[in-house]
């Protein structure tokens, strides 16, 4: 078997993560990461700004569950509790227990989950922005098969 160069070890991987084929395990990722909670924990950890305790002046923070579940206004515990260890178990995400009492647990982005949180931020604007054109053009859609 020859030798392969780092750029052919490079387009080989691209080939083998296709997600446009069926069995490709990067359509269970894709499937994650565009589930709505994993999208805003990611914006409400690596949103800048003072952290909801004051602790952090701003860029990427830690948060603590109930600051998270504050944040994310509707979200389930077992919700939140299942997108957390599903984002920690991806490598997005780094969980810390520190010894106190009562125990405290933060989450924090790692250097993956901050890469991923500057696509997301994108996407999040874009809907934020569009919300009044996607309304109308429902509307429209709506009554034009009402008919």
């Amino acid at each position: 078997m020859p030798t392969r160069t780092a750029a052919e070890k490079r387009a080989q991987a691209r080939a083998d993560y296709d997600a446009f084929l069926a069995n490709c395990p990067s359509r269970q990722l894709l499937d994650r990461i565009s589930n709505k909670w994993v999208a805003l924990v990611l914006a409400a950890l690596g949103s800048d700004g003072p952290s909801p305790t004051g602790d952090c002046p701003g860029g990427p923070r830690s948060m603590r569950y109930s600051e998270l579940a504050h944040r994310l206004a509707g979200v389930s515990q077992k919700m939140l509790t299942q997108t957390l260890r599903s984002m920690e178990r991806d490598g997005l995400l780094t969980r810390t227990v520190a010894p106190t009492v009562p125990v405290t647990v933060t989450y924090e982005l790692t250097d993956l989950g901050l890469s991923l949180h500057e696509v997301m931020a994108g996407i999040k604007a874009w809907a934020e922005a569009h919300m009044d054109e996607v309304h109308e053009n429902r509307a429209r859609y709506d009554a034009a098969r009402q008919v």
